[in-house]
């Protein structure tokens, strides 16, 4: 079967969907939509995995430590409210799972300088984080899988160790800059490096009133971009796009990002759908 859409990066494994994650994951594949779970922790990368499994295709997944997992701290943000433990990466439980065959990619994994604990200074988090960073980085090396690169607040030193990485003759499948949020010069860094760049809904929001400039340029961003290296996300259940932006997101909702591809670059919506899913199976060896 050929997919319509491929949403790149989905938590219908986290507790938002634990009422009805199988009824949302049948949801998105009856309309076409393939998808990629995708891990933050232990529990979230494992669990992930053995939900791809229950699938014969159309559901693939992605482990790693994501960095604000990396310390124990509050997360609370208008979608998010927990309290992260604070993992010690455990190279060879995450190595394990990697070469698992429905696992096709290493992460959500990198530097998150937004979200901080209070009772760390920032150079201790700084170090631990980018150390954990590198450790993926080692892990999608050895197995041949992209990496899927969380960046907040980072994207000089995300950048400057990928392109360290790179030039050491690392990360030969490399990856993709997940829920990209940069500016159109880190945009080029990525694509000049071989990454990809992936959309989530906010590309649908209108301009922020305390930051207008950034929505434009994330729509800058798409414009300019080879869309032979442009992919499409939801990030569910957060993030969800206009039409639903406030409800909890799914798969399905990945559609309305490919629209807002398709209008950004003067496409149809069945090129943007087409390109930006060949290019996911392209990186993801689907």
């Amino acid at each position: 079967m050929t997919p319509k859409l491929y949403d790149t990066h989905a938590h219908t494994h986290f507790n938002a969907f634990k009422d009805d994650a199988e009824e949302v994951m049948k949801r998105a594949l009856d309309a076409g939509v393939w998808f990629n779970l995708v891990g933050t922790q232990k529990d979230t990368s494992k669990n992930g995995m053995e939900w791809a499994h229950n699938f014969a295709e159309g559901v693939y997944a992605v482990v790693g430590l994501h960095p604000n997992h990396v310390t124990e701290q509050p997360i609370d943000e208008e979608e998010s409210h927990f309290i992260s433990r604070g993992e010690e990466f455990d190279y060879a439980y995450y190595k394990a799972l990697a070469e698992d065959r429905k696992v096709v990619g290493i992460g959500e994994c990198g530097l998150d300088y937004f979200h901080l604990p209070k009772n760390m200074p920032f150079e201790e988090v700084r170090e631990k984080q980018i150390e954990v960073f590198e450790e993926h980085c080692r892990i999608a090396t050895e197995v041949n899988k992209p990496l899927v690169v969380h960046c907040r607040d980072a994207q000089s030193d995300i950048l400057d160790i990928l392109e360290a990485q790179v030039a050491e003759g690392n990360l030969p499948a490399r990856g993709v800059a997940h829920c990209f949020d940069g500016n159109p010069e880190d945009a080029k860094r990525y694509l000049a490096m071989g990454f990809y760049v992936s959309f989530t809904g906010i590309i649908t929001f209108p301009p922020r009133k305390a930051n207008p400039e950034h929505t434009l340029e994330l729509q800058q961003v798409v414009k300019d971009a080879p869309l032979d290296r442009l992919l499409i996300e939801t990030d569910c259940p957060y993030l969800a796009p206009i039409p639903h932006r406030g409800k909890r997101n799914e798969p399905l909702y990945v559609e309305f990002v490919a629209q807002k591809i398709a209008e950004l670059k003067g496409l149809s919506f069945e090129e943007a759908a087409q390109a930006t899913t060949k290019n996911a199976r392209t990186l993801f060896k689907i």
